[in-house]
């Protein structure tokens, strides 16, 4: 039976970033990402719909993440669905929730306010942070993906 499981959405920070760190050392960030999509009903209205989405990301990524989003911020997340099942305490019922654990991500904008001055930091344009050295501690064991033959040109 083959799977696959990835995602990539484009959207805005609902919330600023929040980073932990475990007892190792290892950042977690969370964040909120709100994903819009419009489009026009058989009436010729416009309507909107919001999908709210959690998303994790571990190590470096979760650092960077924190460091320069904020509330608002548009970013292009990389990752895969993951469902958390707990028992809520108050009612005893079983509870879920789908989210995504972010495995590599691009900055979206120039890094310029609306003013056209540079914001606090310097971003670049369209930078990916590789997901390899960055991803959560379960993807730690996936191994290195093998170069295509292509890529190997010597000059």
């Amino acid at each position: 039976m083959a799977s696959f499981n990835r995602v990539i959405l484009a959207g805005n920070l609902t919330r600023d970033p929040e980073l932990r760190y475990t007892p190792k050392g290892l950042a977690i960030s969370k964040i909120g990402l709100a994903v819009n999509r419009t489009w026009k009903n058989e009436a010729g209205e416009t309507k909107e719909e919001v999908t709210f989405v959690d998303v994790d990301s571990f190590g470096r990524q979760a650092e960077v993440i924190a460091q320069y989003f904020k509330k608002g911020s548009p970013i292009l997340v990389e990752g895969r669905l993951r469902l958390d099942q707990w028992d809520d305490k108050q009612t005893g019922q079983k509870r879920s929730k789908l989210g995504v654990v972010l495995e590599g991500f691009s900055f979206l904008d120039s890094g310029r306010t609306d003013s056209g001055a540079p914001s606090e930091a310097p971003r670049p344009r369209s930078a990916a942070v590789p997901a390899a050295a960055n991803s959560a501690p379960e993807a730690a064991a996936e191994p290195e993906p093998v170069p295509h033959e292509e890529d190997d040109v010597p000059f």
